[in-house]
């Protein structure tokens, strides 16, 4: 057997107790790289004097936090979809929530409701847009230009299936003297 020109190094063969050095090491790096994160960014601009800038600070409402009037027995009710911005002019965004009851089947009807808060109080619904009483699914909704634009789908009797709503309605809600009024671009069509 042939002898190496270079000696045998003790710290060449890995033994438990380097496995175990290995391991706290790097459960320390990990550990202290969840201590110092960064500061979040953030795209909001600085307040400023005019109500635009105070509308990008402000917080829209979260209608996770919300109580709507919405009756669902033994389910909760859900939010299916939701929109911020400024609709009544007053430089605070409100929110316009999609809820309908979280049924284990079946299309169960939603309910398109407004929400404002003051900065530290619980979110409150102001306007109810579509009741769920109508029995009809929001399917879409936006807010342009302190409007809210929605796409309705329905039914024209009771002989048509739950599954398959066979009217489809684009209606505009603005806010205009202390209330939302509804327009309609178009009249109802058949979906």
């Amino acid at each position: 057997m042939q002898q190496s020109a270079v000696p045998e190094l003790a710290h060449t063969h890995t033994r438990p107790i380097h496995w175990l050095a290995t391991a706290t090491a790097l459960a320390g790096v990990v550990a202290l790289s969840s201590i110092f994160q960064p500061d979040a960014a953030t795209a909001a601009q600085a307040p400023g004097p005019d109500s635009k800038t105070a509308q990008a600070t402000a917080t829209a409402p979260d209608p996770a936090d919300a109580d709507f009037p919405i009756e669902c027995g033994p389910v909760k009710a859900v939010v299916v979809k939701k929109a911020s911005g400024d609709l009544d002019g007053d430089g605070r965004p409100e929110t316009v929530a999609v809820v309908h009851c979280d049924a284990p089947m079946g299309t169960p009807p939603d309910g398109l409701y407004v929400l404002t808060a003051a900065d530290t109080s619980k979110p409150r619904v102001v306007a109810t847009l579509v009741d769920p009483k109508d029995r009809t699914t929001v399917s879409d909704i936006a807010i342009r230009d302190e409007e809210v634009l929605g796409t309705v789908l329905g039914y024209s009797s009771p002989d048509v299936p739950r599954c398959c709503p066979d009217i489809k309605d684009s209606p505009k809600w603005q806010w205009q003297n202390g209330t939302f009024v509804r327009s309609e671009p178009s009249a109802a069509r058949n979906a």
